[in-house]
């Protein structure tokens, strides 16, 4: 890292960590404010860590005032260098329990959203069993969009992820684990809602407005194949669910997480049949360096349970 006047920042010390996870957590929680419960310490010390950051960097990392919390360009940067750093911290610790033989320290796994409802995904039965096998491990667990997912493992900031499969990465080893329906669905207040869908086809469709995923997906594949007309987007399952419920666009949503919805008849799938996709859901970790032990244990269990016979029945189709 290299500061404004051109010196070189000297070797990084056990406080020099310190801010930048404090630093870390600000930036992930939006404010010094919003960071202080995640940190359990006062905002005003926060603030003092911050200041001692980027005083120890000779940069400005973000600006703060009545306009909110904002990074600048160089915080950005900071940022994701202070990411990379502590992935690779992690990884050490890691190692270092490798050689012991014991499984301590902290897991990340991060998930795409609405998989706790999939009666198909068996996460929790995962969680459970590995907590058994590794009481000692701290375990966090994310919910982020796909590519985010990818990328995270990629660089160390995961362990392990669960996706929706859509296109692999050499860097990755993928793992099926379970399955998922996609139906579309429009909101109680849509043309279609009350419309009598025989007959129907994909081109029908193209008349109108479609909310899809905002990056690369099965989602994101099929309106593009089906040349559906988007005209709203969103970056999680909730975003799409709540444009579907304005009544203005049709969506695919996972037909668990839907359930609710069309019981309360706030939104109805159309023509199950033939205006539906399947998703498989893969684990995924890092190819190189080879996983730690406690990751591969994790990543057992996670295969473990989903790989036995008593698997629960798929939502009955309407």
């Amino acid at each position: 890292m290299q500061v404004k006047n051109g010196s070189v920042l000297g070797q990084l010390s056990d406080m020099d960590i310190r801010l930048l996870r404090v630093f870390k957590s600000v930036v992930e929680c939006g404010g010094m404010a919003a960071a202080e419960l995640e940190l359990n310490i006062g905002t005003s010390t926060v603030s003092r860590h911050i200041k001692d950051l980027e005083t120890r960097l000779g940069l400005t990392l973000c600006r703060r005032g009545r306009a909110g919390f904002a990074l600048t360009s160089e915080g950005q940067q900071i940022y994701t260098e202070t990411l990379r750093l502590l992935a690779g911290a992690d990884a050490f610790r890691a190692s270092v329990d490798e050689i012991h033989r014991r499984m301590g320290g902290q897991l990340n796994i991060a998930v795409f959203d609405k998989t706790a409802s999939n009666p198909q995904s068996r996460l929790g039965a995962a969680i459970a069993l590995f907590a058994e096998l590794a009481p000692e491990v701290n375990l966090h667990l994310y919910v982020a969009p796909l590519n985010t997912i990818e990328r995270g493992v990629i660089d160390g900031q995961f362990q392990v992820g669960v996706i929706p499969g859509h296109r692999n990465s050499d860097s990755l080893v993928y793992d099926e684990l379970f399955d998922e329906t996609m139906q579309l669905y429009c909101g109680a207040r849509h043309a279609l809602f009350e419309a009598d869908p025989v007959g129907m086809s994909w081109d029908d469709l193209r008349g109108h407005n479609f909310a899809g995923l905002g990056y690369h997906s099965p989602n994101m594949e099929v309106s593009q194949q089906r040349r559906l007309t988007r005209k709203a987007t969103g970056y999680d399952q909730e975003s799409i669910a709540t444009l579907i419920l304005s009544g203005e666009y049709l969506g695919f949503l996972p037909d668990h997480y839907a359930k609710a919805f069309v019981e309360n008849a706030q939104m109805r799938s159309i023509k199950a049949d033939l205006f539906h996709y399947e998703c498989s859901f893969f684990s995924i970790v890092r190819r190189s360096p080879q996983p730690s032990r406690v990751t591969r244990a994790f990543h057992d269990c996670l295969l473990q349970v989903h790989r036995t016979t008593d698997r629960p029945a798929p939502l009955q189709q309407k």
